[in-house]
């Protein structure tokens, strides 16, 4: 049987909506979907931490599991987050995850706060066994909010030693510099080198080797040309479309965080509310505004699609 296509492009975070009252806006949830697709995506990841995965009762990832393997229904790929200190509870997730239809996993090292990680072998281990569970790829999510130091020879190892561990997602300061050392020491087990961080860092990475990146779903439709023109060599228009959109994609990192795209989905008739869960704040109001006036200025689909 021939090795699968390594998957490549705009895989973004959807994020899940709520009503006014904090309940899970269902409908909303199916219109995310549709305008992530609408968008041109190249796949969707669900439940991650732009998701607010850790705002969500078990029932409730169990449902949006099962909605957004099924109303996708085979249009993108679909990658699911089955993040979890415990081994035994993210290989649940895992196997569950993949008989639902999905086409990959994704996974944070496994921690909880400071004092609760696992050493090296401990993390190969937990791979290892979340991939025995639920045989399809997974990819490593690196990134500062697990506080756990990933280095590149332990990726490396990750890669070789659990052959369903083929994709990176690095968003760590510095990420250029170890997709770059990445690449080198893992050579043909990195199938998918990807950043993340809304694809803040997105042109240093590209030139390091990434050949994906996994930001929200505010603007993807925008970011598609930029990995698309890069890939193709076609580097001066690359940067040219990154430079549009940059002032757009610092405010949403530095000012609003995984809030920004409800914020805007909402504006452009996606979806009913923006509200997050409790302790997450809404946006001032003012920094509500200046992010809508960066948004109409480039006129992502999100702004548009719904009105």
């Amino acid at each position: 049987m021939p090795a699968a296509i390594p998957r490549s492009g705009v895989f973004p975070i959807a994020p899940t909506p709520f009503d006014d009252a904090g309940e899970l806006d269902l409908a909303g949830q199916r219109r995310v979907l549709d305008c992530m697709i609408d968008q041109g995506v190249d796949g969707i990841c669900i439940l991650a931490n732009y998701s607010e995965q850790f705002l969500l009762a078990d029932d409730e990832r169990e449902m949006l599991l099962e909605l957004a393997l099924s109303h996708v229904d085979g249009r993108v790929p679909v990658i699911v987050t089955c993040s979890h200190f415990s081994t035994r509870i993210a290989a649940e997730r895992g196997r569950a995850a993949a008989t639902a239809g999905a086409a990959m996993l994704m996974l944070m090292p496994p921690y909880h706060g400071v004092g609760l990680r696992a050493d090296d072998q401990g993390v190969v281990e937990h791979f290892a066994r979340v991939a025995d569970a639920a045989r399809v790829p997974i990819m490593v999510q690196d990134a500062p909010l697990s506080g756990v130091t990933l280095g590149v020879p332990l990726l490396a190892r990750l890669a070789r030693e659990v052959p369903l561990v083929r994709y990176f997602k690095v968003e760590v300061p510095g990420a250029a510099a170890k997709l770059r050392a990445l690449i080198e020491a893992g050579g043909k087990a990195i199938a998918g080198p990807f950043d993340g961080e809304e694809a803040i860092t997105l042109m240093a990475d590209l030139e390091a080797g990434a050949t994906g990146t996994m930001p929200s779903a505010l603007l993807p439709d925008l970011i598609k040309p930029v990995v698309t023109q890069f890939l193709a060599g076609r580097h001066a228009e690359a940067e040219a479309a990154y430079a549009r959109i940059l002032p757009l994609i610092n405010y949403e990192n530095r000012q609003c965080g995984l809030r920004a795209t409800k914020a805007v989905m909402k504006e452009g008739g996606v979806i009913a509310s923006d509200a997050v869960r409790h302790p997450l704040a809404p946006l001032h109001p003012e920094t509500r505004r200046g992010l809508l006036a960066l948004a109409a200025k480039v006129s992502p689909l999100a702004l548009r699609w719904g009105r």
